[in-house]
């Protein structure tokens, strides 16, 4: 076999490869669901991190209502920043792979508006514009809570 057959060959399998990686980038390990909603499939370890951090976010909404209803903005921001981007900097890789494009971009869009809502509770907005980032935060925890449900992946038989 000559050299440029085994180059085009190789090339072929790079760009496959690559092709496939791309594809369960963007989709994901999924399937849909009874409810008509896309379930992500998850490892019961998987699915656990991922519920437990969205329990997380809404204990943070619980904290910034709070702190907005008492008039302590600090209590606002500490509570925003904790589910903030550095919340979402330690994902292990083989998760996010198995998580849809659309998924993954809500999820780190919700992690950034919180910590825009800190830096706003920061500059000492008024009551009304923090509910109003917060009602906006919301709509997307509702948006992605409406379009998704993690489910336990079925074990592998052995």
């Amino acid at each position: 076999m000559s050299t440029r057959m085994l180059s085009v060959i190789a090339i072929t399998l790079w760009l496959v490869t690559i092709a496939v990686a791309g594809f369960f980038f963007v989709r994901g390990q999924t399937r849909v669901a009874p409810d008509g909603r896309t379930a992500i499939l998850l490892a019961p370890g998987e699915r656990n991190l991922v519920l437990t951090e969205m329990r997380g976010m809404l204990a943070t909404v619980q904290a910034m209502v709070d702190g907005v209803k008492a008039g302590d903005l600090k209590q606002v921001a500490q509570a925003a920043r904790a589910s903030g981007m550095a919340a979402a900097a330690d994902v292990n890789p083989a998760l996010m792979a198995k998580l849809p494009l659309a998924f993954k971009q809500l999820g780190l869009g919700v992690h950034k508006r919180f910590d825009e809502i800190a830096t706003e509770a920061d500059s000492g907005v008024s009551h009304e514009q923090l509910l109003g980032s917060l009602g906006t935060q919301l709509s997307a925890c509702v948006a992605c809570h409406a379009s998704y449900r993690i489910d336990a992946a079925a074990p592998v038989a052995k």
